[in-house]
């Protein structure tokens, strides 16, 4: 990229708002993971929590706090300021639009939190019947999803402006990875909003007096799976458009890059059932079908990981590399902005490797429910996500602030990310291997601490609260650097960097964006997947559930 592009900053207010998310982010880091800690220690048999707090209060709090709110603010900043800086500064009327989305996402997690911390929603995170929980907390994350919308229609506007002015052209790719990650989030989220409003809220409210248990279970799937993606693709948009440019190479192929984004579009929301595959009521064929669809998303990341190799060996060739992994050497191993994401890319072979045994028919009925799955979500979510999470923030929170990552942030940075690779490695590898001798996961120690199975799983939990100990000191190693990023480094200029293609690259056809090909094929898919087992739910329908209140 020439020097003229390399530090075009983000427009002052639009990177307010878009700080406004990353502190919210953070806070939820810092009690999310105490919480986190707090599990593992009790897990381990080892620790009692204080003051009457529950095992399974801590544990709804680490899964929203960390699965819902951190990932939801830290995604809907990072894409408002990744717009901001690839499609022109955001308008007046969508910053209000974004600000709008902010305060309904705030309150709607401070409510939600509310009733979880007074122990009137502990109900696992996943929202599931019969459990119930306190009205609050259904109201409190509707408008974490309704303000998360917002968010998601300031980049929608964001890309039609940039359209109009800019006719036959394909859209900065960054912008249009945002554009796919709202939509995604958009059809996704329709059902978990169904769901809340038509079953658990009045359910709660007493409006009603029974639920149908297993289609709103059915419905959370929907949501629940896409919500993975939603987490990933902010991180594929970091992997395929900075990455390179950090490493000071070239985006391998645009048109690869959009393709995998159409196809994960496409394929991570009609596969829900896959998570139900031992749930009866639904139809063997149909789960069976949605295990297919499942496969299918592997495509998109094998695209991925050629793509990002391709442009690491394209590099590292340039700097005259020989040799089948000569370029490996070549990578900036001494700078965070590539390193910390980079293990986050490595976390992600052994993690999809997991998810497709989750998947899969056979294998699924081995691991499902048991702790195994718990390590899978934290070498995906935890690991690859996460870390590439923090690798943005060293560079984007300073650019946003005027300020400059240093050599000493940049090298605590780096200890930040190693940290992380080692907790995870004790808690995730733990987690797996209790898992595949059938520790249950969501289970407090003393639940099943008189089984005679349990005494094996013993020395996984305590390698448990070992990692989990390294992990929380890496958090706070991160929240040092974040304020520091934010208040207190030296001012100046931080890059935000923006790959080009490379030369030989093809040429990208405009046909990757006509949405009413790509939304119609969707659709149709999701109705394909899901009509004929809806309704079979329904109209079969046990006797409603009363369910288990938690207030």
């Amino acid at each position: 990229m020439n020097n003229s592009s390399a530090f075009i900053k983000v427009d002052r207010r639009d990177g307010k708002l878009a700080m406004a998310h990353f502190y919210v982010a953070f806070i939820a880091l810092a009690i999310g993971g105490l919480c986190g800690l707090l599990q593992t220690l009790v897990r381990s048999g080892k620790f009692e929590l204080p003051a009457g707090i529950g095992y399974y209060q801590i544990l709804t709090v680490h899964g929203v706090v960390l699965g819902l709110v951190l990932t939801t603010f830290f995604i809907t900043g990072f894409q408002i300021a990744a717009v901001s800086r690839t499609s022109g500064t955001l308008t007046n009327g969508q910053r209000k639009v974004g600000w709008a989305g902010f305060f309904l996402m705030t309150i709607g997690t401070v409510m939600a939190a509310t009733m979880i911390l007074l122990n009137k929603a502990s109900v696992l995170y996943t929202f599931y019947a019969p459990l119930q929980a306190h009205a609050c907390f259904y109201l409190g994350l509707t408008l974490v999803i309704v303000g998360s919308w917002l968010g998601g229609i300031v980049v929608i506007m964001s890309y039609v402006k940039w359209r109009k002015a800019n006719p036959g052209k394909p859209s900065p790719l960054l912008t249009f990875m945002a554009l796919v990650n709202s939509l995604l989030w958009f059809i996704a989220t329709l059902g978990v909003a169904v769901s809340v409003l038509t079953q658990l809220l009045p359910w709660s409210l007493g409006l009603i007096d029974t639920v149908n248990v297993l289609l709103t279970r059915t419905l959370f799937w929907y949501f629940g799976h896409p919500l993975v993606y939603f987490w990933l693709l902010p991180a594929y948009m970091a992997w395929y458009v900075v990455i390179p440019k950090v490493i000071g190479g070239k985006i391998f192929s645009d048109s690869l890059a959009r393709l995998s984004f159409i196809l994960l579009l496409l394929f991570s929301i009609p596969v829900g059932f896959h998570h139900q595959l031992v749930e009866p009521g639904i139809d063997p064929g149909w789960k069976f079908l949605q295990v297919i669809l499942t496969f299918l998303v592997t495509i998109p990341s094998l695209m991925t990981a050629f793509s990002l190799f391709a442009t690491f060996e394209n590099f590292g060739r340039s700097k005259g590399a020989t040799g089948l992994f000569g370029w490996f050497k070549m990578l900036p191993w001494g700078d965070a902005r590539f390193v910390v994401p980079f293990i986050g890319m490595l976390a992600f072979i052994p993690g999809g490797a997991g998810g497709m045994i989750n998947a899969s028919h056979q294998m699924n009925q081995v691991v499902h429910n048991t702790i195994w799955v718990t390590g899978h979500f934290h070498l995906t979510i935890a690991t690859a996500v996460i870390l590439t999470y923090f690798g943005i923030s060293y560079w984007l929170i300073p650019h946003l602030t005027g300020r400059t990552l240093t050599k000493k942030l940049n090298k605590l940075a780096i200890i930040q990310g190693v940290l992380w690779a080692i907790g995870m490695t004790f808690m995730s590898g733990a987690m797996h291997a209790a898992g595949l001798l059938g520790a249950p996961r969501r289970s407090a120690f003393s639940t099943y601490l008189n089984s005679h199975q349990a005494m094996e799983w013993i020395p996984y939990q305590v390698a448990q609260a070992v990692g989990g100990t390294i992990l929380f000191l890496s958090i706070i190693l991160m929240l040092y650097i974040f304020i520091n990023l934010a208040f207190f480094a030296p001012k100046g200029e931080q890059e935000f960097p923006v790959g080009e293609v490379a030369e030989e690259a093809e040429k990208t056809p405009m046909v990757l964006e006509n949405w009413k090909l790509w939304l119609g094929l969707s659709a149709a898919l999701i109705l394909f997947a899901y009509t004929i087992p809806l309704i079979d739910i329904i109209q079969n329908a046990p006797p409603g559930s009363k369910g288990y209140k938690f207030w």
